[in-house]
């Protein structure tokens, strides 16, 4: 009989964890798999590590992982993902917006032969500022990391267990998910879901860690923006090249014109700025070598469930 893992990062969601947990366990109910449930605690500030631990104890197929710092959701992700044990792995949110009673469409996709299958929403229910970065982490998917046109990327997905072998391989220090998925398969499918309204709380995702998120997706998995910035300067040069032979053919048509100040102050502010910033986008290239040779953790585990277990058993 197939597993399925059901890997959830947690923060701030003490309110809608059982709840979710719940669903699944309904879900999974008459279903011809078995099943765990990997929920990692991203060192949330509240008591959420307690309730992980009470849901732990008290279902025998919860794992709680509890991180020793805030590392962010693609972190935690990685860190339950050397956790699971089944054949096929699905991820969602804690919050209840993801419909875990709807995770069996995308098993059945998966079953179809696909190798990962993103949830579509009929209706996204999310905020403007997170229907924004959505976007966004879409266009940057389809321009540098070779997202299929047409396929829609979400945190819920279900993926066969070979391509989550394969996203674990990756051992720098910025993982992104999403450009660990493309980078093992082509072979991706959407399945549409229903996306429900937020029931508690609000979204984790501060605009700081939303750029934290794009920088990873911007650096981590494509030299497209070095490309970007090569033909920048090239771009930048031609113009200074134009500039300064109309300067010089403009001198002899009209020598008693005064030139303009202004302008001249213009072109070196532009030309200055667009420096700085190709300069800004190199460093932090650099700098990302620079922490990933220094073997900086993905993330830090303080603490399982089954620790706890284990130290019961030998009681």
């Amino acid at each position: 009989m197939k597993k399925i893992s059901y890997v959830i990062p947690c923060y701030r969601s003490v309110d809608t964890i059982a709840s979710v947990v719940d669903e699944i366990q309904r879900t999974m109910e008459g279903q011809n798999y078995t099943y765990e449930i990997i929920l990692v605690n991203d060192a949330s500030p509240d008591d959420l590590w307690q309730v992980i631990s009470d849901l732990a104890e008290k279902i025998p197929e919860v794992v709680g992982v509890n991180l020793a710092r805030n590392f962010g959701q693609h972190a935690a992700l990685m860190a339950g993902y050397h956790y699971v044990s089944g054949d096929i792995v699905i991820s969602l949110d804690d919050d209840g917006q993801t419909p875990a009673d709807e995770a069996m469409k995308l098993v059945a996709k998966i079953e179809e032969g696909y190798d990962v299958v993103y949830a579509k929403y009929k209706r996204n229910m999310e905020s403007a500022f997170r229907r924004f970065g959505s976007w966004v982490n879409l266009k940057m998917a389809e321009a540098l990391i070779d997202k299929p046109k047409g396929i829609a990327i979400q945190s819920f997905y279900a993926a066969r267990r070979f391509i989550i072998d394969e996203i674990l391989h990756y051992n720098n220090a910025y993982p992104y998910i999403f450009g660990l998925v493309f980078r093992s398969t082509q072979n991706v499918a959407n399945v549409e879901v229903t996306h429900r309204s937020r029931a508690t709380g609000r979204s984790g995702y501060t605009l700081t860690k939303l750029i934290r998120l794009w920088m990873n997706g911007f650096t981590a998995f494509s030299v497209k923006p070095l490309r970007f910035a090569t033909i920048m300067g090239m771009i930048s040069a031609v113009i200074g090249f134009l500039l300064g032979a109309w300067s010089i053919i403009n001198k002899f048509v009209a020598p008693d014109v005064p030139r303009g100040y202004s302008s001249l102050i213009s072109v070196i502010v532009f030309f200055g700025g667009m420096i700085m910033l190709l300069l800004g986008l190199i460093g932090e290239y650099v700098g990302r070598i620079y922490i990933c040779i220094n073997r900086a953790p993905q993330y830090v585990i303080k603490g399982t469930t089954r620790d706890t277990e284990e130290r019961s058993d030998k009681k």
